[in-house]
């Protein structure tokens, strides 16, 4: 039992530490607003940009639901 409470914690930090990395590099929401800051972008351009930020976003999504998980499972395995 203790083995695989130090695999769960170690797996559980690195999910931690790519949330956290993954989370710095999404956008503001304020970002890219304006017309004077976005007039040298192409149309397709920003349809890429859309497409990987929404990709990061649902990617952040599924990292934090496995984060919580982890957590709460290596919670309920050292309080029993």
């Amino acid at each position: 039992m203790p083995a695989l409470l130090i695999v769960l914690s170690i797996l559980d930090l690195l999910v931690c530490v790519a949330l956290v990395v993954m989370v710095l590099f999404q956008k503001g929401a304020s970002q890219g607003l304006g017309s004077i800051a976005g007039g040298a972008d192409t149309f397709f351009n920003k349809t890429k940009a859309r497409s990987i930020d929404a990709m990061l976003k649902r990617f952040t999504s599924v990292v934090a639901v496995v984060f919580f998980v982890l957590t709460v499972t290596l919670y309920l395995l050292t309080k029993g």
